[in-house]
């Protein structure tokens, strides 16, 4: 018998994804559901049009050896977000993360734990102050798991206190330090937040919950403490992408 003939799309990006697209949107009904799924099949920010309209067209998939591809997925996951699994002193210090001061974000939205309930916690700041999660149930709350070390993080935090301001979300950040008080009091201290304050997870307690390996990683409650989506890496919190992201869940 005559061999078969694969069919292959122009790269492998569009092959995982067209497939999927096609059977996720026919069986979504729910307005934020459909939204928070296109945003996940049309990627980051930057490959939004206009600069869709921009990129050449595919180049043809040639055979590539698998350290080439190993050094490729690790850059571009480092694009997103610092990898929760290195020791920390092997992490670029904040201040030098953070001094190119890119605005460019490459997190990835996920749906996949939806409706899930937020986990039991207790945490504490550097003064002895407590919060459970039971103490952020009946409002949207937006929980942000950081760290000094971490680039994106530091470049995320003046727009998260911005986006706290506004008084329909509380946004919660939670540092994974290692060291705790001794890495985010002088943190905070060298900076004016007006909304945010430095909680302390130094046991990685919901670093080992959401077990997404990446830092930061940012999860979205509504009211009754279900979950909507999570943001997996950096992310511009201040953008319209992030207000339509919010609008069924904050209003």
């Amino acid at each position: 018998s005559s061999p078969e003939t694969i069919p292959c799309a122009p790269s492998i990006a569009t092959c995982a994804c067209d497939a999927a697209m096609s059977w996720r949107h026919s069986a979504l009904s729910n307005g934020i559901e459909a939204l928070i799924s296109r945003m996940i099949a049309l990627g980051p920010a930057a490959n939004l049009p206009p600069h869709m309209l921009l990129e050449p067209d595919p180049l043809p998939i040639w055979p590539v050896s698998l350290s080439l591809t190993v050094a490729v997925l690790a850059a571009a996951l480092f694009a997103g977000g610092c990898d929760r699994q290195t020791a920390e002193p092997a992490q670029p210090g904040a201040e030098t993360a953070g001094a190119g001061k890119q605005k460019t974000f490459n997190g990835n939205l996920s749906i996949e734990n939806r409706g899930a309930q937020m986990p039991d916690f207790a945490l504490s700041d550097p003064t002895g102050k407590k919060l459970t999660s039971a103490d952020l149930r009946g409002k949207p709350v937006l929980i942000n798991l950081w760290a000094t070390w971490c680039g994106p993080c530091v470049l995320e935090m003046p727009m998260l206190d911005q986006l706290a301001g506004g008084g329909k979300l509380r946004v919660v950040t939670i540092s994974q330090d290692l060291q705790g008080v001794a890495k985010v009091a002088p943190f905070f201290a060298q900076r004016s937040f007006a909304h945010l304050e430095p909680w302390l997870d130094p046991e990685n307690t919901l670093g080992d919950h959401y077990a997404t390996g990446i830092l930061p990683t940012t999860v979205l409650y509504d009211a009754q403490g279900r979950e909507v989506w999570r943001m997996i890496g950096g992310h511009d919190w201040v953008g319209p992408r992030t207000t339509a992201m919010l609008a069924d869940t904050v209003g």
